[in-house]
């Protein structure tokens, strides 16, 4: 169903799935048959929308002012847009184009909307290519990649040292200075992990990586064991990561072809970062930790809640919690609290990604949202340094993991922050980011997470299903539509036998008028009003829960008045049960 519909003619909605009981079709226009007597082939319910103007609206247009004043009060919106152009990092809406940007609509006239921006890496500025050089061929063994790290390790860096230092200053301060604004030209999107997938360059890439790993397997590199008396054969042992045996199925091609993505498809590179990786789980005791207690206290602050629109598990990061004293001290207040609450982030990531699909083809990836609502400050130095550790384990040890990562309800200081960190970031990393203010924030996971599947507390619908909800699931899919301003939105269901209708709808932030009402098709029957049009405040209920028995056959109507300036995101889903007398 598309977000939005034109005036003339009424329109007609997509079809909903169908839900259990019954088929929803798409009907060309309100059915008004008489005696409309089911069929074994007929449908038990179809479903049309019908928008129309307010009354507030039409008065207003009446009184439209002369062009020239028109144009003025245009010319003062683009100002005041202008004025209030917020930092570098947020520059538009990724749903809105150029043309839309410079021309604003008239609903988004009043108080404009908080901005959206994923940063791709595509056609980004890549730093100058060095000068050329002599190519001399190297050896790709093992052995002589050891003995190169050793010679470089001993050779001096002190100008390329100076180098970097002087120069950081002086960029960090051009980038102040000039506040240029990043380019937006595009989102992440993910490779595949399929063989025949790759290019030749990857492909080769992938094929040298193995062949180096299975000679480190072979000579213990990894475990750092050699000949001993008890173990006279140097036994080979088996090489395990993220519960994944190294070379054992076609999984193995999924985990290397991650560090090599993280290393540019330089072999090398992606080889140490895998030694690395290897090294540093066996000094943090990851086999250990996986059966380690550390508590329940942080269950509120990272959980994991449905999938994407791409079947990746989404994990929500809720920073705000730790508004709680009590919390944020237990987490951060000193290093052993910060070296346990990291113990227990790191855990649940490993419990986490247990839980994905290595094989070629399937999810092995996780969509990220942070709520950094009411989240600490840069002021606390506690949370700002736990931050910065995990944030370089994660890179270091957890290479492309993240599908997307999205920050919502973003506060003005968290710019400042991000600029902060961003140059400790890889391009590739920062191209999977996408940041939304309060206003934009449930629309924005809307674009990524079918509405069903977002929770409740983020402008969705999915909620712990038990005794209190058993009507639906995060499996009953919803619907999505846009209620312009001015606009009365009517969903029409139309009914082909007597059953039982179960409903949901919610309108994001509410401050609209809802009502509900029951037509039949009998020409001399009266409507039954179901629920009667009534003003929904933010405050109310999140989402409105009824059910109606059909005793004759007619439309049940549900309508949405928003006389307000604003645009409103409306999501309805609804089932039909059997009729019992």
């Amino acid at each position: 169903m598309a977000d939005e519909t034109p005036t003339q003619p009424p329109p007609t909605a997509e079809p909903l799935p169908p839900p259990p009981a019954a088929t929803v079709f798409d009907s060309p226009d309100i059915v008004q048959n008489e005696d409309p007597s089911p069929v074994p082939s007929t449908p038990a319910v179809s479903v049309s929308v019908i928008e129309s103007v307010s009354t507030a609206i039409a008065e207003k247009e009446e009184q439209t002012p002369p062009p020239e004043l028109v144009q003025s009060e245009l010319d003062s919106t683009v100002e005041v847009k202008k004025q209030e152009t917020p930092p570098p990092l947020l520059v538009e809406s990724e749903s809105e184009s150029p043309a839309e940007t410079e021309k604003p609509k008239e609903e988004e006239r009043s108080a404009p909307a908080a901005a959206t921006v994923a940063v791709s890496e595509s056609e980004m500025q890549q730093p100058p290519s060095p000068l050329p050089r002599e190519v001399v061929r190297e050896s790709r063994s093992l052995a002589a990649m050891m003995e190169k790290d050793k010679t470089e390790a001993q050779e001096p860096t002190l100008s390329s040292t100076s180098n970097t230092t002087s120069s950081a200053p002086e960029e960090v301060a051009a980038v102040v200075e000039e506040k240029r604004i990043p380019q937006n030209l595009g989102s992440f999107k993910e490779e595949s992990n399929k063989v025949v997938d790759l290019s030749d360059a990857e492909r080769n890439a992938l094929g040298e990586l193995k062949q180096i790993v299975e000679e480190a397997i072979d000579t213990h590199i990894f475990t750092s064991e050699t000949k001993t008396e008890e173990n006279p054969e140097n036994e080979k042992k088996e090489v395990s990561i993220w519960g994944i045996p190294l070379l054992k199925d076609d999984r193995t091609d999924v985990i290397l072809l991650k560090f090599l993505r993280a290393r540019d498809f330089k072999v090398k590179d992606s080889f140490a970062m895998l030694r690395n990786t290897i090294k540093w789980r066996k000094e943090f005791g990851i086999d250990e930790l996986l059966d380690e207690d550390l508590g329940d206290d942080m269950d509120k602050v990272v959980f994991m809640h449905g999938q994407d629109r791409e079947g990746h598990p989404v994990c929500y990061n809720v920073y705000g919690e730790f508004q709680n004293k009590d919390l944020y001290q237990k987490a951060f207040s000193d290093e052993e609290k910060r070296t346990k609450f990291l113990r227990w982030r790191i855990q649940f990531l490993e419990k986490s990604l247990r839980k994905l699909d290595f094989r070629p083809g399937g999810v092995s990836t996780v969509f990220q949202v942070s709520d950094l609502k009411n989240s600490p400050g840069p002021g606390k130095r506690e949370h700002r340094l736990a931050t910065k550790q995990a944030l370089e384990l994660l890179q270091d040890n957890y290479p492309e993991f993240v599908a997307k990562q999205v920050f919502i309800n973003v506060p003005w200081w968290y710019l400042a922050f991000y600029t902060m960190i961003s140059p400790f970031m890889t391009q590739r990393t920062k191209s999977k980011f996408v940041f939304a203010g309060p206003a934009k924030s449930a629309e924005t996971l809307f674009k990524y997470i079918p509405p069903e599947q977002v929770p409740i507390q983020y402008g969705g619908l999915s909620v712990d299903y038990c005794d209190c909800n058993p009507e639906f699931s995060d499996a009953d899919p919803a619907t999505e539509m846009t209620v312009k301003p001015g606009t009365k939105q009517t969903v029409e269901i139309t009914i082909y036998e007597k059953c039982v209708i179960v409903w949901e709808i919610r309108v994001v932030g509410w401050e609209v008028s809802y009502g509900a009402e029951f037509k039949p098709n009998t020409k001399d029957s009266y409507t039954v009003i179901i629920q009667k049009p009534r003003k929904m405040s933010a405050k109310d209920e999140p989402v409105v829960s009824q059910s109606f028995t059909v005793g004759e056959l007619g439309k049940v109507l549900l309508t949405v008045d928003n006389p307000g300036s604003k645009k409103k995101k409306l999501l309805y889903r609804f089932k039909v049960k059997p009729f019992c007398d």
